[in-house]
């Protein structure tokens, strides 16, 4: 269970390296509906759901293995004989969008440890993490830095990690425009929005890694917020000792990062040369393309919705922050085969160390305390959420323009092409 919670004055790069306060104690706090604090949740929250144990992780990731190396050896052994083509094709994208979706589950494990919520020692969180995400190709060490950093300042708009929107003054600089003329959108055709859907789905995750797409300026490392991000190759990646994301000290988990993602690519040249390459892209390049969306359709959908704000740093607190996120539903294979991760997202911003199994009873505990505050949408469909999300969450805008820099709250506006003089003009 948490500390007690009190404002620790920290320098930026002691927050950053500190994996043992809640955020609340680094940062602001702030207060939920009016009068609760952290404190407040912490205490409606049986005790029992912040302790990770041995035995009910483990059961999780025994289960998970077998779940996979059942789909694997079924796929590896019956789909190539069956001798209906288009039928054995049906088979093996069937087994890629299952088996993608048990690895995120794995994922999850891996990303449980991060947080170290997954077993009760910190040393064994950190090998399982290591372990499960190198299999899974992300960086473990590189990724819990930045996602430790996100936790922190969940929808700050100057210092978050993931999927920061722009304002309006930058998309309006974007498209060469008066700020006016904003208002003036409509939205692009059902292929094109699906194109970039794809791409967003399919290279999101491993973009983000690459360039830290998505990000803001402030999520680079401590003393280096005020530099612009690198031009050279890597210099914003995950996979570099010497990136803006990262501070000198942290250089050998950034190795050791990479070192787990080489013994990971090597196993999968091993594999090719054993059972041929078409069927080791048939066996893994599959599952790992479904994994790559479910992490970015996962992250996307509990931060982008148009009834979900953010918050300039003025407004900004860590409640107000972890709170301005939404619980989604992805049925069956969300519950049990991906650990809950969307359907109880809030209360894991909230508190990051309460073991996911957990999570649902804790969310109903602190539901009446969380009122308003509390964001869900679970009954529709979840490629009408993406696309919703996709077509109506482009930028934001102060919700009250008039509202003082501490009170002002930022919501989303759509739209990609603006009426400009009679003409369409794109955003690039």
């Amino acid at each position: 269970m948490p500390t007690d919670v009190s404002v620790l004055r920290l320098k930026p790069q002691l927050i950053e390296s500190d994996y043992y306060h809640h955020p609340s104690e680094l940062v602001n706090g702030g207060k939920i509906s009016g009068s609760y604090t952290t404190r407040d949740l912490i205490n409606a929250i049986p005790a029992h759901c912040w302790k990770p144990t041995y035995t009910r992780s483990f059961f999780y990731l025994f289960r998970d293995l077998a779940v996979v190396a059942a789909f694997l050896y079924t796929a590896y052994n019956y789909i190539p004989q069956i001798p209906f083509g288009p039928l054995r094709w049906v088979a093996w994208a069937t087994y890629g969008y299952f088996k993608g979706q048990q690895v995120t589950g794995l994922w999850v494990l891996g990303h449980e440890a991060g947080h170290g919520a997954f077993l009760p020692d910190h040393y064994s969180n950190e090998f399982m993490g290591w372990v499960l995400h190198s299999v899974l190709l992300t960086p473990y060490f590189s990724w819990q830095s930045t996602h430790r950093r996100h936790h922190i300042y969940a929808n700050n708009l100057a210092k978050d990690h993931n999927y920061v929107p722009v304002t309006t003054a930058k998309y309006a600089s974007l498209l060469r425009v008066d700020l006016e003329k904003l208002e003036e959108t409509t939205e692009d055709s059902p292929l094109v929005n699906l194109i970039r859907i794809l791409v967003q789905q399919l290279l999101g995750f491993p973009w983000y890694l690459l360039t830290n797409i998505t990000s803001s300026q402030g999520s680079l490392a401590a003393g280096k917020t005020k530099n612009p991000p690198s031009k050279w190759p890597l210099g914003n990646s995950h996979f570099s000792p010497m990136s803006t994301l990262y501070r000198p000290e942290e250089g050998h988990l950034i190795i050791a990062s990479d070192i787990g993602l080489g013994i990971t690519l090597a196993g999968v040249y091993y594999a090719s040369i054993i059972v041929g390459w078409p069927m080791t892209l048939l066996l893994w390049l599959q599952p790992y393309l479904w994994l790559n969306h479910w992490i970015v359709a996962v992250t996307y959908l509990h931060h982008t919705h148009p009834d979900v704000p953010k918050y300039q740093p003025e407004a900004w607190t860590f409640l107000k922050g972890a709170t301005a996120t939404i619980d989604r539903g992805l049925g069956f294979g969300g519950k049990h085969f991906m650990h809950n991760i969307a359907d109880f997202h809030v209360v894991h911003h909230l508190f990051s160390k309460i073991p996911q199994c957990h999570a649902e009873e804790a969310t109903r505990a602190i539901q009446p305390l969380l009122k308003d505050s509390y964001h869900e949408d679970k009954q529709r469909s979840f490629w009408g959420c993406i696309y919703e999300s996709f077509t109506k969450c482009q930028y934001v805008v102060a919700s009250d323009p008039d509202a003082a820099p501490k009170d002002c709250v930022m919501i989303y506006k759509g739209g990609r092409r603006l009426l400009l003089n009679g003409t369409w003009v794109e955003v690039d």
